[in-house]
């Protein structure tokens, strides 16, 4: 199982590594994922691999708006699942999108502390506090986006040390000690275990992330695209993404 690195569009340039069929048979299905779901794909291509003798699932794993600039650019990509609409619309209005994309799961914002909640952060208004190290998605990201959102429906504003370019990135400043505290979703403070703790919040309900994926009009296994889409769609897909943390389209 090979991943594929977030600067997916060197494979544009070297074709001869980027095709559909390895000199060894092996047939690569090229799978663009938001970085939150880096848990629930990685279980989800190991079934699928072990369902597809000589498939070799391939996941770039990224913020879905530098996923999506790298679909419309030309890199090789047979399916997308997006953290939010925005970034899917984005690759269907350029005619990128077999059908329409289908709503597989949904996400929202929690906030990640060090283990023990140290710095005793007690909701969003505390992230405006001068003494604390707080690290976000940049906006263009959706879990930066949410943040935004947040942010316009209570009126706190933040004055992050850095934003980030996917939700990952957060959690590990938070997880290696270089902040107080991080807007991730649920679903990453789930996959982190005891590295972090998580401090829930009402507000975050004003900005709930819907998960849309599509099979991808230019895939060079379209079929296979298909299939995997239809096998994050279905009761396996919803078992492996539940155990996680996501609720339910």
């Amino acid at each position: 199982m090979r991943k594929l690195l977030p600067a997916a569009l060197a494979c544009v340039l070297v074709a001869s590594a980027c095709g559909t069929s390895a000199g060894d048979g092996t047939t690569t299905l090229n799978v663009f994922a938001a970085a939150s779901l880096t848990e629930a794909f990685g279980a989800l291509e190991k079934q699928f691999e072990a369902q597809h003798e000589g498939v070799d699932v391939r996941l770039n794993l990224a913020g879905s708006s530098q996923l999506a600039s790298q679909i419309n650019e030309g890199a090789p990509a047979d399916v997308f699942a997006s953290a939010n609409e925005k970034n899917m619309d984005k690759v269907m209005d350029a005619g990128g999108v077999e059908g329409r994309p289908q709503t597989f799961a949904t996400n929202q914002l929690t906030i990640a502390v060090a283990p023990g909640n140290p710095k005793g952060v007690e909701g969003f208004a505390d992230l405006a506090r001068e003494d604390l190290t707080v690290v976000v998605c940049a906006a263009q990201v959706p879990c930066g986006a949410a943040t935004e959102e947040v942010e316009r429906a209570t009126g706190v504003t933040l004055a992050p040390a850095s934003e980030e370019q996917d939700v990952k990135a957060v959690l590990n400043k938070v997880r290696l000690g270089e902040a107080d505290a991080g807007l991730v979703y649920v679903t990453d403070v789930t996959s982190a275990g005891d590295k972090v703790d998580s401090v829930d919040f009402p507000e975050s309900e004003r900005a709930i992330n819907e998960y849309p994926i599509a099979a991808l009009s230019s895939a060079g296994e379209p079929e296979l695209a298909r299939q995997f889409r239809d096998l994050v769609l279905g009761e396996v897909g919803r078992k492996e993404l539940t155990r996680v943390g996501f609720g339910a389209p």
